[in-house]
């Protein structure tokens, strides 16, 4: 946090380094990042990530999608369009917020996206690989997590209804936002997100998207249950 002195902001532990959430699913040779936030461009460079083939967006908050314009270099490596795949009203949103890269006549090197739009309810697929959106409500607004064969993701997330909860279980390894211990409009607190893994049921949990209010990696490691896990960037987790 800009300004910030606490413990965490201070901790010379790599893992309380903490850049903005995303993740990347590699399924037979085929590469899906999900969400591109002001931090994809690090992201891409340090995980030495050559080819990308798709990106989910989970919804249009800035931390999510602001790093759109640094596909570009996949672009001139492959001279295709980016795939991104949202629901209507994210879709939407990224053509008001990035006019530049959607009008007729763009300018020579902006970056080239196929959108495609996606139906929360509907799966897809991504050269052959099963995407299954998940819907889940993010204060009032209606985002989506994903799961890709038993591998779950979900962040901003503050509740999600029984029928959605449905098509997690099963899942093996789940990716879920604990924001903090205090109560919050619009995310899962870390007591939330424990209780609804017990309700989820999976064989692994990873905790994301913290805020530097929780606690430290070392703090929270210790605290939580044994099959839960805080999560840190460049994490490699085998499904």
């Amino acid at each position: 946090m800009i300004g910030c002195d606490c413990k965490v902001c201070t901790s010379t532990n790599p893992k309380d380094k903490r850049l903005r959430t995303s993740a990347m699913i590699a399924v037979n040779g085929v590469n899906i990042v999900i969400d591109a936030g002001p931090d994809f461009r690090q992201q891409m460079l340090f995980n030495k990530v050559n080819n990308l083939d798709a990106i989910l967006i989970t919804h249009e908050h800035n931390d999510h999608i602001i790093g759109m314009d640094d596909i570009r270099p996949f672009n001139f490596n492959t001279g295709q369009e980016m795939n991104v795949f949202a629901t209507e009203r994210t879709a939407k949103n990224l053509r008001e917020r990035f006019k530049y890269i959607f009008k007729e006549n763009i300018y020579p090197g902006a970056p080239q996206i196929k959108l495609h739009t996606i139906d929360a309810q509907v799966p897809f697929e991504i050269s052959g690989i099963k995407i299954i959106p998940i819907e889940v409500m993010h204060g009032r607004m209606q985002i989506v997590g994903f799961r890709i064969e038993d591998f779950t993701y979900i962040t901003d997330a503050k509740t999600i209804t029984p029928s959605e909860l449905e098509k997690i279980k099963g899942t093996k390894v789940l990716v879920l936002n604990a924001l903090r211990r205090k109560e919050h409009h619009a995310h899962l607190t870390l007591q939330q997100a424990i209780e609804l893994v017990e309700v989820i049921q999976p064989d692994e949990a990873y905790f994301t998207h913290f805020s530097h209010w929780l606690a430290t990696h070392e703090e929270l490691e210790a605290e939580l249950p044994n099959n839960i896990f805080p999560a840190y960037d460049n994490l490699v987790i085998e499904v």
